[in-house]
């Protein structure tokens, strides 16, 4: 049930990430020259296949220029 749940949580975080990306006008390479993290790890992250750290979080925040209670927001 916990993995379920886990799951269910990383598929809305990677969803509201790529729509606050998009709704930005920003491609995956773009977001990644603002912060520091791989545009292939950004896209695994938005597809719900990894698992993001508390400062992944704020990593993707700085790469949005947002808030990063903003990615909690879903």
């Amino acid at each position: 049930m916990i993995k379920k749940e886990s799951s269910i949580i990383q598929n809305n975080f990677g969803f509201n990430l790529k729509k606050i990306r998009n709704s930005k006008g920003l491609s995956l390479r773009a977001m990644a020259r603002n912060c520091d993290i791989d545009d292939s790890n950004i896209s695994k992250i938005e597809n719900g296949k990894f698992d993001v750290q508390l400062s992944t979080i704020f990593e993707l925040a700085k790469g949005l220029d947002i808030h990063p209670k903003d990615l909690l927001d879903f």
